[in-house]
C-alpha cells in the first residue's frame, strides 16, 4: 500500500464546553417536542436531512475520467465507492478517510466533508487516472455525459429503512422519533433525501446505455466478485489477478468494518457515531425492527410508487418479497 492520500479540509471536533452545553439544550428545547409531536419530529427532521444536500453544480461538465456512484441513502454507498476507488488505484488505494479521494458535490461547502469537486489530486494520484464521485441525487439531477461513467446501486427499501434508522439515531441520539413515526415518514412524501421509487426510476430507464450500470445490493453481496468485474469493466480498467484479489478483499465487509473509521461521519456533539456507517452489511434482515405487516406495508407502498412511475423494474424478484407475504399470511386454519 501506498502511503494514505489525504485532500481534504479536515474538521475538527466540537470543543468540549460545546458538547456539555448542547446536551441539556437540546434536552429542553427539542426532546419535548420529539416526545409530544412523534410524527411531526420524525417528518422535520427528515425534511432537515433532505435540504443537507442542495444541487449539484449547474456548470459542472463530466469527463470522460468521472465514474459517479449513484445510490440512494443507505444503500451501499461506501462500499460501492470502496470498489471503484481500489479498482482506480488497482487495489493499491490508501487514504485517511474515504472522502479524501471522493467528492461529494451536493454537500454544501460549509460542511468541509468532501474533498472539493474543483480539486484534481485525487484524480492525478490514481494509476488509471480515473476519478470516483459520490451522489445520492437522482439522475435528473446529476450532469450526465456519454463519456462518463455511472453506477447505480439499489437495495430492498425495507433494509435501506433499518439502515437508516440505526444510522441517524447514532447521530442524534436521544432525539430520534420511535420506529413508527420515521416509518410513517419514510413512505411519505418527507422522505429523507428524497423517493426512494423516484431514485431507483430515473437509473433504471437508463440501464441500458453503454455508461450506465445498474446493480442490486443483494446482487453485490450474492457475487462480491461478479460486482467488482461489472464495475471495472464499466470503468475500463483491466485489472491483474493480484490486483483483483486485492480489490475483492478489501470491499469485504469484514475488511471494511476493521477500518470504519475511513467512512465514519459526524452527528450531534453529544453522540456518537462510531460503528454507525458500516454496521452489518446484511441483506433482507428488517425483520429485527419491522413485524411482517409493516415489512408488508413498505413492499406496497414502494411498488405503488414504481407503478405510478410506470416503472418495470421487478420489485418483487429482486427483494424475495414473496418470502414476506408469505411471513405475514395468516396461518391455515388447521395450525391454529
Amino acid at each position: 500500500m501506498t502511503k494514505p492520500f489525504s485532500a481534504r479540509e479536515q474538521r475538527r471536533p466540537a470543543p468540549g464546553w460545546i458538547r456539555h452545553l448542547s446536551l441539556p439544550l437540546a434536552a429542553v428545547l427539542i426532546w419535548p417536542w420529539t416526545w409530544l409531536f412523534p410524527r411531526g419530529w420524525a417528518r422535520m427532521l427528515s425534511r432537515t436531512m433532505t435540504r443537507f444536500l442542495g444541487r449539484f453544480p449547474e456548470t459542472y461538465e463530466p469527463a470522460p475520467h468521472d465514474v459517479f456512484i449513484c445510490s440512494y441513502f443507505k444503500s451501499g454507498t461506501n462500499w460501492t465507492m470502496q470498489i471503484a476507488v481500489q479498482i482506480a488505484h488497482r487495489g493499491a488505494a490508501a487514504y485517511d478517510h474515504i472522502h479524501d479521494l471522493v467528492p461529494w458535490p451536493e454537500t454544501p461547502p460549509r460542511a468541509r466533508y468532501a474533498v472539493p469537486l474543483a480539486d484534481d489530486r485525487p484524480r492525478a494520484a490514481a494509476p488509471t487516472g480515473l476519478r470516483v464521485i459520490k451522489t445520492h441525487l437522482a439522475l435528473d439531477r446529476v450532469p450526465y455525459s456519454p463519456a462518463a461513467r455511472y453506477v447505480c446501486v439499489v437495495r430492498d427499501p425495507k433494509d435501506v429503512f433499518v439502515s437508516s434508522y440505526h444510522f441517524i439515531r447514532s447521530h442524534v441520539g436521544f432525539l430520534m422519533p420511535p420506529v413508527w413515526a420515521w416509518l410513517d415518514a419514510y413512505l411519505s412524501p418527507d422522505t429523507a433525501l428524497g423517493s426512494w421509487a423516484a431514485h431507483l426510476a430515473s437509473y433504471w430507464r437508463a440501464r441500458d446505455r453503454s455508461n450506465v450500470l445498474f446493480l442490486t445490493y443483494e446482487q453485490m453481496r450474492g457475487d462480491l466478485g461478479s460486482a467488482v468485474d461489472a464495475v471495472a469493466a464499466l470503468m475500463g480498467v483491466e485489472l491483474t489477478a493480484d490486483e483483483r484479489v486485492a480489490v475483492v478483499r478489501q470491499s469485504t465487509f469484514a475488511h471494511m468494518k476493521g477500518i470504519e473509521n475511513k467512512f465514519e461521519t459526524r452527528g450531534a456533539p453529544w453522540s456518537s457515531a462510531s460503528g454507525a456507517m458500516i454496521r452489518r452489511g446484511e441483506q433482507r434482515a428488517s425483520g429485527e425492527m419491522l413485524s411482517a405487516t409493516d415489512q408488508v406495508r413498505v413492499d406496497d407502498y414502494w411498488r405503488a410508487e414504481l407503478a405510478r412511475m410506470e416503472c418495470d423494474f421487478p420489485y418483487d424478484a429482486a427483494f424475495g418479497v414473496t418470502q414476506v407475504l408469505a411471513a405475514a399470511a395468516p396461518a391455515p386454519a388447521a395450525a391454529r
